[in-house]
């Protein structure tokens, strides 16, 4: 019996492992259940609005098969350079109306269907907007039947035009009210905030762009991931090697425990005081119940001038005392951000880490490695 199990049971784990593991990096059980979520509205609502507007009837459809795909890739991968507003609006209709040209031009069907994706796919190339549904679309309009037929030039834009407007629109509000950033953004790359020449700190070491294009050029292939968003993927990683090496060492261990405050009812002139006195760059501001409502610098002060401190003040950067310290490598280095408030879940401060705490963390650790003895290697 334990023979017969075994097998069946690597089976089943194996069956498991292989064919319900997400295959997209980042994907989660919550992600896919919203995906599903923002097809069922997204396909059905263009379906509801585009009937509305041409009507229904044999003589138009009111959605196309291409927008089963698009919705997959709006509600699923939203961050994919492919699921942008103009891939989908200009790959689809650009690669309808490729369709449509070959199915005029050319009699015969087989011939036209092959070069009518094939100039799709060339057409999104060139105008940006690659989109994998516009070679569906390309060939809905050449293998459509006589409805989409007799659209003729039409159909690129009533119905495919139409339905790919009012699905980014509707996909746009979907991932507004569950959270998430839909056109996808990539983050803009660190700057030098002081206004000089040099390159940003956190470029200086490491990797740097031209490392990227080579990377990429020596994969030769074409990757699914904005180049920015694969340099941040890249840093965020280095910051989580880097976090995961050094561990035991928390913000809690590290940071100052004597923390300077101000609350918000005091005065503008007490801040500068207090900043001055205690030759610090960051003010901690307090509520009423002593929590963390902001943080105040000279910076603030110099720019906002002398108004109340809750309209002088900006959002704090905030950490948990059990975080590895090096985790705020990134947001220490970025030239803007002069410290970081460890907070506790009710956001009551319990400590403060300052560039000055972790150039000090550095220095040890690097001094440590300096001088560790050798391992010897067994003969």
């Amino acid at each position: 019996m334990s023979n017969i199990a075994g097998p069946g049971r690597r089976l089943g784990d194996l069956l498991g492992s292989r064919l319900f593991r997400p295959i997209l990096a980042g994907a989660t059980l919550r992600e896919r259940l919203i995906a599903c979520l923002g097809a069922l509205l997204g396909i059905a609502l263009t379906g509801l609005v585009s009937g509305w507007i041409v009507g229904e009837g044999p003589h138009i459809p009111l959605i196309v098969a291409p927008m089963g795909a698009t919705a997959v890739l709006l509600f699923a991968v939203p961050a994919s350079p492919l699921a942008q507003p103009w891939p989908i609006i200009g790959g689809n209709t650009i690669s309808a109306l490729i369709g449509v040209t070959a199915a005029y031009f050319i009699s015969n069907p087989v011939l036209a269907i092959g070069v009518g994706v094939s100039l799709a796919i060339a057409a999104m190339s060139f105008t940006r907007c690659l989109h994998p549904p516009g070679g569906a679309a390309a060939l809905t309009a050449l293998i459509g039947g006589p409805a989409i037929a007799s659209s003729g030039f039409l159909f690129p834009f009533v119905p495919v035009c139409l339905n790919s407007l009012i699905l980014v629109g509707l996909g746009i509000a979907f991932h507004r009210l569950s959270g998430r950033q839909y056109p996808h953004v990539p983050p803009a790359a660190p700057v030098n905030v002081h206004g000089t020449a040099d390159l940003p700190a956190p470029l200086r070491v490491g990797f740097n762009a031209r490392d990227v294009d080579a990377a990429l050029q020596s994969l030769n292939e074409t990757l699914d991931i904005d180049r920015t968003d694969l340099d941040r993927l890249l840093r965020e990683v280095e910051s989580q090697a880097m976090a995961r090496a050094h561990g035991a060492l928390d913000c809690g261990t590290v940071m100052s425990r004597d923390v300077v405050t101000i609350g918000l009812n005091e005065s503008v002139a007490k801040a500068r005081e207090l900043l001055l006195k205690h030759n610090i760059r960051t003010l901690p501001v307090v509520d009423g119940a002593g929590r963390l409502a902001g943080t105040l610098g000279l910076r603030e002060l110099a720019l906002r001038g002398d108004g109340a401190i809750a309209q002088v003040m900006s959002e704090a950067r905030t950490a948990r005392a059990d975080e590895p310290v090096l985790s705020l490598v990134e947001p220490l280095s970025n030239g803007r951000t002069h410290a970081v408030v460890v907070t506790a879940e009710d956001r009551s401060i319990l400590g403060i880490v300052t560039q000055t705490d972790l150039v000090a963390v550095l220095t040890r650790l690097v001094s440590n490695k300096a001088f560790a003895v050798p391992t010897p290697h067994a003969a």
